[in-house]
C-alpha cells in the first residue's frame, strides 16, 4: 500500500501550475501588447522582427518554422517588412535560390522602442506590488526562464 506524504498533497500538480502560467501570461501579454499599437506594425510583423533582431539573420523556412507559419504567410509578412525599410533580404551566397532575411538598424530600433514601452507597462502594473511580491515574481521569473531553457536543450 502507497504511503501517504502530505508534503507531496501540498505540492499543486504540474498541471494546475501549467494552466495557471499559462493564463497568467495571457493576461500579462495582453497587457503589454496595448503598446504594440504605438509601433505602427501588425503583430505578425513585429513578432518576425523580434525573431530576426534576437535570433540574427536567417532563412525564410527558418522564419516560418520560428514563428509557426507557413512558407507563403512569411514571404508576405517579409515583404511587408522590407517594403517598411524593417528588413532585408539578400540572396543566400551558397546558393543563390534562398534568401536570407536580415533586421536593418530602423528594425533593430522599432523593435527596441516597442520593447521598452511593454516593458514600462508592465513595470507600471507591477508598481503597486510590495517588494516582497517582487522579489518572487522575480524569482519566479528565474525559475520559468530555466525550466524552458531546460526543456530547449531537451532535458526534459
Amino acid at each position: 500500500m502507497p504511503r501517504h506524504d502530505p508534503a507531496q498533497a501540498k505540492r499543486p500538480a504540474r498541471v494546475e501550475v501549467a494552466a495557471r502560467l499559462h493564463s497568467a501570461a495571457i493576461h500579462l501579454l495582453r497587457h503589454a501588447r496595448q503598446q504594440d499599437v504605438l509601433a505602427q506594425v501588425g503583430p505578425a510583423r513585429l513578432s518576425a522582427l523580434s525573431v530576426l533582431v534576437f535570433g540574427g539573420p536567417m532563412g525564410l523556412g527558418q522564419l516560418a518554422a520560428a514563428e509557426q507559419v507557413k512558407a507563403p504567410t512569411m514571404s508576405r509578412i517579409v515583404a511587408g517588412l522590407q517594403r517598411s525599410g524593417l528588413a532585408r533580404i539578400k540572396r543566400d551566397p551558397s546558393d543563390a535560390r534562398r534568401i536570407r532575411v536580415t533586421a536593418t538598424t530602423k528594425g533593430e530600433r522599432l523593435l527596441q522602442q516597442a520593447r521598452t514601452r511593454r516593458v514600462e507597462q508592465l513595470a507600471k502594473i507591477l508598481s503597486g506590488s510590495t517588494h516582497r511580491d517582487l522579489d518572487t515574481l522575480l524569482r519566479a521569473a528565474h525559475v520559468i526562464e530555466q525550466v524552458v531553457k531546460q526543456a530547449a536543450e531537451g532535458k526534459q
